[in-house]
């Protein structure tokens, strides 16, 4: 069996794992991210790399990491939460540490793919994957392929404008979708709900530690499983802001499908349901062209690790 070695680098932990050619990952090991990030960093993933390599015979090995990667698949142009890590030539210093093959690839980009290739998407040949986490991910497989753009930084979906001079966005930009379909956004719609209806909000407060900032995520999706209307208003807001960006990307792209994940995903319904409706509402000439299906992720967090293992195949 032919095994390809997929590194996702996370804030705190690097996670690597053995991945045979189905998809299948039949061992992991883990390390802290080094705070300091840069060189140590780096050596950090070269030792688990190494570690892989003592036991098993490994053909390719590939990086996943959150941030701006070169066209060339080789440089890491910006990282916004890892440190020192910003212009460095990472694929050419981990080939040098590890003695391997190394791709290197947008950590958006590698789920996207090992969903396409081996969870929600395998049936499409034309895929956008939305994450939905703390913030919006995105990544494109058009025909088949990858599409990363002509600097390699394609398919941020979540920083394109959906209220101009909205709110503030971490790229520095305003009314990003980002900030109205995004596990953030989801706590902004949830405080607004309970302003707007305080007294019904005192099953969803109960959750937390009674206030408005002591509410999560969670507690938000375990209060709408519940039918708690507070929830599932936030909810509704959020997947109305998620099918308007998925609208716009049908009208710019034409999919066959929409593959949501991310933490938020685990509201299934709740978010599907909402963002459908309103995808379906808002697309151009809807109701004379065909729609293209949402459905969740099946690959969970394993996602990226998978997709940029078997990226580093080809």
């Amino acid at each position: 069996m032919s095994y390809a070695l997929g590194i996702d680098v996370g804030g705190t932990k690097v996670l690597g794992g053995l991945v045979d050619e189905t998809g299948q990952i039949v061992k992991t090991a883990r390390k802290e991210t080094p705070r300091e990030g840069g060189v140590a960093l780096t050596k950090t993933i070269a030792e688990l790399a190494k570690e892989f390599m003592l036991e098993n015979e490994i053909d390719a090995v590939g990086v996943s990491a959150a941030g701006f990667i070169s066209s060339d698949r080789k440089t890491m142009l910006a990282t916004p939460n890892i440190a020192g890590w910003n212009g460095v030539k990472l694929t050419e210093q981990l080939e040098e540490l590890i003695g391997r093959k190394v791709v290197l690839e947008n950590d958006a980009n590698s789920a996207a793919w090992g969903e396409k290739k081996f969870g929600a998407g395998k049936e499409f040949d034309s895929v956008i994957m939305l994450t939905i986490g703390t913030g919006l991910g995105g990544g494109l497989i058009t025909d088949n392929n990858l599409y990363r753009g002509a600097f390699g930084i394609g398919a941020e979906f979540g920083h394109m404008r959906a209220v101009p001079g909205g709110h503030l966005c971490g790229c520095g930009a305003r009314g990003c979708f980002e900030q109205y379909a995004s596990g953030n956004a989801l706590l902004r719609h949830a405080r607004e709900a309970i302003s707007a209806a305080p007294d019904l909000a005192k099953n969803l407060l109960s959750r937390g530690d009674g206030t408005v900032d002591g509410l999560t995520g969670k507690h938000i999706t375990s209060a709408a499983q519940e039918s708690d209307p507070v929830a599932i208003a936030a909810f509704n807001t959020t997947g109305e802001w998620l099918g308007a960006l998925c609208a716009s990307l049908v009208a710019a792209l034409d999919p066959q499908a929409f593959v949501i994940g991310g933490g938020v995903i685990d509201a299934g319904e709740i978010l599907l349901a909402p963002t459908r409706e309103s995808m379906n509402r808002l697309i151009p000439f809807t109701g004379k062209r065909p729609s293209p299906v949402i459905v969740p992720a099946t690959l969970g967090n394993d996602a990226g690790l998978v997709g940029v293992a078997d990226l580093a195949r080809i």
